[in-house]
């Protein structure tokens, strides 16, 4: 494949201009980031990869699938693992048996928590994770519905977060899409300084279809 036609095809034309966005900004502002993904597979972090210059801003990423992996690296710095299994966010992402026993789907709660550890582990200025149902099949509550992702960006002074609903249905391929434009978008605003983080982790609630 053509290096014209591999720029055309990756990243997805919808998280082109917000991912460029956020690196322009990191990069200017001496900062770094790093990620925890589940529901979005990893098209956050590979997307911020994508843009050059991002060995100067990304610290790491969480893409962990199976136990074994996740169990051996309490650390580590510019690796990739997905978040997507109950037991890898019990061996590497801070969870607890507890957190696992009471677990009923994703909330800004679970996010918060997930970004904050791994902020916390990597090192980065920012953290920002997502947890969602891409579908294409789901449950009856709202968070268990396809297309309902729950964001979380840590930073310094505390935490920002934000519910989305895409109205994309069971699409899951889209879903996927948008919920890392979606998590992007909170970065960006989060840096700009349009959303406020919050000690307690509280944070926004919105709608977009």
């Amino acid at each position: 494949m053509s290096t014209e036609a591999s720029n055309a095809d990756f990243p997805p034309k919808e998280v082109i201009e917000v991912v460029a966005e956020v690196a322009r900004l990191l990069k200017e502002r001496g900062e770094t980031i790093s990620v925890a993904e589940t529901a979005a597979g990893g098209i956050i972090s590979a997307s911020l990869l994508s843009t050059p210059g991002a060995s100067q801003f990304y610290k790491g990423g969480l893409t962990v699938i199976t136990l074994p992996l996740l169990s051996a690296i309490p650390r580590f710095t510019n690796a990739s693992r997905q978040l997507y299994t109950l037991e890898s966010r019990l061996a590497f992402a801070g969870w607890t048996p507890q957190t696992i026993s009471s677990y009923a789907g994703p909330t800004p709660g679970i996010v918060s928590g997930l970004a904050t550890h791994v902020r916390s582990t990597l090192q980065s200025t920012y953290t920002v994770s997502e947890s969602g149902t891409a579908g294409p099949t789901g449950g009856q509550t709202r968070n268990r519905k396809p297309g309902y992702v729950a964001l979380a960006v840590a930073g310094e002074a505390g935490v920002a977060t934000r519910e989305v609903e895409t109205g994309l249905g069971g699409d899951r391929v889209a879903n996927m899409v948008r919920f890392a434009v979606e998590a992007l978008s909170l970065v960006r605003d989060v840096v700009k300084g349009t959303v406020k983080f919050d000690a307690a982790g509280a944070g926004e609630s919105e709608t977009k279809i």
